[in-house]
């Protein structure tokens, strides 16, 4: 595809800044171009970012519900699973599922609490409870 050619569709990246991709340029060379994204991309970004919110408000469903701590909200919004949450927490897999059980987060030191809020990027009051937010305004959604 030539320079010109690169697709300007706006979407997702409008408010997020530029996509760098792959041109042709006026002397046959590739080069790099800047592009606000095209629809095809455009497109499977809002069905993830979908699918991403169900995840979130069902998170939120099962901590209303007493099914799930606050931390599995977080978890969700920065789009981790157990173990990636475990390797950042230098902790074991099991220690993160027993965090995700209520009962089991009421009990959690203080110091493990400052490493998880530290992680998510809150303050640990923030951690303790269920933010008040929608999911898109989760600390970590675009």
């Amino acid at each position: 595809m030539r320079i010109k050619d690169v697709p300007q569709d706006p979407g997702i990246l409008d408010d997020y800044g530029r996509e760098i991709c792959y041109a042709v340029d006026q002397n046959g060379n590739y080069s790099l171009a800047q592009s606000i994204g095209w629809d095809p991309k455009n497109v499977a970004n809002r069905q993830a970012w979908q699918a991403i919110e169900k995840k979130i408000d069902k998170a939120r469903e099962d901590i209303l519900d007493g099914k799930l701590s606050p931390i599995g909200f977080y978890m969700v919004c920065n789009q981790m699973d157990v173990r990636l949450l475990a390797q950042y927490m230098g902790l074991y897999r099991w220690q993160v599922k027993r965090h995700l059980k209520p009962a089991v987060f009421k009990k959690i030191k203080v110091n493990v609490l400052e490493k998880y809020a530290a992680l998510f990027n809150v303050s640990v009051d923030e951690l303790k409870s269920l933010p008040d937010k929608p999911a898109m305004d989760c600390p970590s959604s675009p």
